[in-house]
């Protein structure tokens, strides 16, 4: 049996939030005012009604389902607040979690950048015009492109096993179940 003070860990943390997360559509999800239920309450292709099981209450649901929304906001705001407190060594820069995420999600985004531009400088632009061959250069060489990409690759693998890294370093101030 797990130590009832015991904080989390930050990955535990969001496997808890993830958990969460899915119990929070599986109970938005059969009540009757959910769409997918609509539909199933409805009159099918055959003329069958359906309606709710016995042991099914909705009331409790509904219940359960606000108990587990408020658990979930509290558990990430507890997740935000050691994202702002806890800080990773990154280019030579001690940054926060936080501040980590969205470098990482930046970098991601400029490795999409780079990758375009590898694809655009493979190729020439070739412009026939008055019988002979325009040749319009490239704004980057391959080569360059080849590199920057590389080099976004590398840096976004280094910043994401440092964010792994303190996730089994972190914790989390949120009691599990």
């Amino acid at each position: 049996m797990k130590d009832k003070n015991k904080p989390l860990y930050l990955y535990e943390a969001l496997e808890l939030r993830s958990e969460y997360d899915a119990r929070i559509k599986t109970l938005k999800d059969c009540l009757p005012e959910s769409k997918q239920n609509r539909d199933r309450l409805s009159f099918s292709r055959n003329d069958e009604i359906r309606r709710p099981s016995p042991d099914f209450d909705v009331v409790s649901a509904r219940k359960e389902l606000r108990k587990i929304e408020i658990k979930r906001r509290k558990l990430n705001s507890s997740i935000q607040r050691a994202n702002f407190n806890h800080f990773i060594n990154f280019n030579g820069d001690s940054i926060s979690l936080s501040e980590a995420l969205e470098t990482r999600k930046a970098l991601n985004e400029q490795i999409g950048e780079f990758h375009n531009q590898v694809i655009t400088s493979s190729y020439q632009k070739v412009i026939y015009k008055e019988g002979r061959d325009i040749v319009e250069e490239n704004q980057i060489s391959y080569t360059d492109a080849v590199k920057n990409l590389d080099q976004g690759r590398f840096a976004f693998r280094e910043l994401n096993r440092k964010l792994r890294l303190a996730s089994f370093e972190t914790l989390v101030d949120f009691q599990d179940e």
